[in-house]
């Protein structure tokens, strides 16, 4: 392919990062600023103008997906020997080439999941876990060993952590060094392992490092501002005292800092390399100009944080931005809905309409709500709401207590047998497995809450059935619900960002400073996804909850940058 052409459609900051092939580039690019197309055209005018061997090329991502769509992409602009991964299947497959080499043998084994060999463990040293718990601990395991730590360095930082299952440091440690040597005694390996052991072979084995640099010279990183310290140290081992890197990222959309993401590495990466390339795509090509506004405002001075341009006229059809105010989440969730009937109604896909949120189990209502009026919906990154294990399981329960014909009231029926799956009325302050559990049970007492009075369980169980066989049904085209975090990376024509409430959003256990700020990035993610139209609402009482609850912090901050539509209408 002829290099110029790669350039065309480019605009000025896009064909400057193409055009910067050597060296540290630190291309800083913000939400719909066209940087795959960035990425993905520098990658081919290095291929086509000779500067760059496919072959020596390698292309770093987080997701099997984002790297699928990167290879297909390269494909297309005559790219196709290039290298696109992500950090663990690059590892990965280092490791299984060279460990009969310097090991001998074969690789051990690597682990699917933890939780099998987790539940020994924590067996091994009585510690007492379910489910929920076990999840949560193996996240633990992971951001102990992502951020670099040992046992002991962990036991100490444990002390001010938010620690599964009510356990403290002291019992937490054990599980981990009785998990660590179970799996050292069985020839295993965790996928962080394999990071650790790659790097280990690439530091201590020179014929190693010599192989692996001499087979990829070119490297770029995209989400850079995603990366672990212990993924960064293996970007170092590969690259060893050479410079050739291009880092690709935004600061403001930094929303796993949770499982051990550092953007300290993006915003640093000038001074780490003081003869870096530093390019700002901000020319923003997805959104209207009033989502924009309200983006920009909410990020403001804030560290690394771009102001994102606007490329496109806004539009004077209709009011773009709206905040609307409801007295509960029911209402929320039947407005909501209506105005999605309406739309599709108009003739607007289904597909090109998003409604996101902070946590899984605020999707129950929403669900429910779509398909009383006929709109199919799909739900992204976590299975439907009856799908929940817990869920399953507080329903079988609740089927065998209808059989006893009990004249307990259904209030109490309920909650008893939610209190022995472990449901409190307070919320654990926690995140996590448990924290998500305990939402899901914690809906089902308010579903119970919001029937007639004089409703039995087993009209409570036939009514849950219905509303589960209804969103089981097969959708093609549909609308989707999904968490801020499972909506990074997608973009949608009109999204609904609904629970804006404190509590929600910031949530209630981001205790700190530090945890607070992600909170506000998770909500710039949810704002930029949208195209068009961006509908922003709260409820003033959440789900069996006396009080009322304060909007959203940060509502408060963008005040008028936001047309308020006070609408407190119920469907």
């Amino acid at each position: 392919m002829n290099p110029d052409g790669l350039l065309e459609g480019l605009d000025d900051d896009q064909r400057q990062a193409a055009q910067a092939l050597l060296g540290p580039v630190c291309l800083l690019a913000g939400a719909g600023t066209g940087k795959t197309r960035a990425i993905t055209h520098r990658i081919a005018y290095g291929v086509a103008s000779g500067v760059y061997p496919p072959g020596r090329v390698m292309a770093l991502t987080f997701t099997t997906r984002a790297a699928g769509e990167l290879r297909s992409r390269l494909r297309s602009l005559g790219a196709s020997g290039v290298s696109a991964r992500t950090f663990h299947s690059a590892a990965l497959a280092q490791l299984s080439f060279f460990w009969p080499q310097t090991i001998g043998g074969t690789l051990p084994r690597v682990l699917d999941s933890k939780a099998r060999l987790l539940a020994q463990a924590a067996e091994a040293v009585r510690v007492p876990v379910d489910t929920a718990v076990l999840r949560d601990l193996a996240a633990e395991i992971e951001w102990r060993k992502v951020a670099g730590l040992s046992i002991d360095a962990y036991e100490a930082a444990a002390e001010t952590r938010m620690l599964p299952g009510n356990l403290d440091a002291h019992s937490v440690t054990a599980v981990h060094r009785s998990y660590e040597e179970i799996k050292d005694s069985r020839r295993q390996l965790d996928f962080e392992d394999v990071l650790l052991a790659t790097i280990g072979m690439i530091e201590e084995e020179e014929r190693v490092a010599q192989q692996v640099r001499e087979q990829y010279r070119f490297f770029v990183v995209d989400e850079y501002q995603d990366v672990s310290p212990l993924q960064q140290q293996l970007l170092d081992s590969w690259l060893g005292d050479r410079q050739d890197v291009c880092v690709v990222g935004d600061a403001s959309q930094t929303i796993y800092t949770f499982a051990g993401a550092k953007s300290d590495y993006l915003l640093d990466f000038g001074a780490t390399y003081t003869d870096a390339q530093v390019i700002r795509l901000e020319r923003n090509y997805r959104s209207d100009p009033g989502v924009l506004a309200v983006a920009n405002k909410l990020m403001r001075d804030r560290p690394g944080a771009l102001t994102l341009a606007p490329t496109r006229p806004t539009d004077a059809a209709e009011r773009v931005v709206e905040l609307h105010t409801y007295p509960d989440e029911l209402a929320e969730a039947r407005s909501v809905a209506d105005d999605i009937a309406a739309r599709v109604g108009s003739g607007v896909a289904p597909s090109e309409i998003a409604v996101l949120f902070r946590i899984n189990s605020q999707s129950a209502a929403l669900e429910t709500a779509l398909d009383e009026r006929g709109i199919s919906a799909t739900v992204r990154g976590t299975g439907r709401f009856f799908d929940q294990r817990e869920v399953k399981e507080a329903m079988m329960m609740l089927r065998a207590a209808a059989l006893t014909m009990s004249d307990e009231p259904l209030f109490k029926t309920v909650s008893d047998i939610l209190r022995s799956l472990g449901w409190t009325q307070q919320a654990p302050e926690t995140r996590g497995a448990l924290r998500d559990r305990w939402e899901s049970l914690d809906t089902i007492m308010t579903m119970a809450e919001q029937c007639p009075p004089g409703t039995t369980t087993g009209q409570f169980v036939e009514d849950l059935g219905e509303r589960q066989a209804a969103q089981n049904e097969p959708t093609r085209d549909a609308v989707t619900l999904a968490t801020l975090h499972s909506a990074k990376g997608l973009e949608w024509d009109h999204v609904y960002l609904v629970g804006l409430s404190e509590g929600y959003l910031p949530i209630s256990y981001a205790k700190t400073p530090q945890a607070v700020e992600e909170e506000r990035r998770l909500l710039y993610v949810g704002i930029t996804r949208a195209r068009s139209t961006l509908r922003l609402s709260w409820a003033k009482v959440g789900p069996h909850r006396a009080a009322e609850r304060p909007r959203s912090r940060f509502l408060e901050e963008l005040g008028t940058s936001i047309e308020d539509a006070a609408a407190t209408r119920v469907g």
